[in-house]
């Protein structure tokens, strides 16, 4: 992916995220039943990421123990919103391709066979868990 494209691509999914954010924060207190998981709406079953919104809800209000144990994933999806404004800016600004030289160097390690299995087993173990939490 071309460094242009690839910084495109994450400013638009860094704005959906805070768009989708800041709605999910005002709903919090009206306890909507509403998922936009499409994978839980057709099978009734959650998905590896579900609860992933909710978690980074928790951790704005400061609960980082609840979040964590809500969906870990939602400690990454929050990371990637804190930085990732900062290194895009960073990089435009400077003229610089930090971000993407970053971006490729995880694309080849996701590619090495061991490294792959090892993110598939989290991502399965975290679904397992899920489910059992009934998310």
């Amino acid at each position: 992916m071309t460094r242009n494209r690839l910084y495109l691509l994450f400013f638009i999914a860094l704005i959906a995220g805070y768009i989708y954010l800041a709605y999910a924060i005002s709903q919090q207190q009206t306890h909507s039943t509403f998922t936009p998981c499409v994978f839980k709406n057709a099978t009734g079953i959650a998905c590896p990421s579900c609860g992933s919104t909710r978690s980074v809800v928790l951790l704005v209000n400061g609960n980082f123990t609840s979040a964590f144990m809500l969906n870990p994933f939602g400690l990454i999806i929050a990371a990637i919103m804190l930085i990732g404004p900062f290194w895009l800016l960073y990089d435009v600004i400077l003229k610089k391709n930090t971000l993407h030289l970053a971006y490729q160097k995880f694309e080849q390690a996701v590619k090495t066979k061991w490294v792959a299995a090892i993110l598939i087993l989290l991502v399965v173990a975290n679904w397992i868990w899920n489910i059992n939490k009934g998310l």
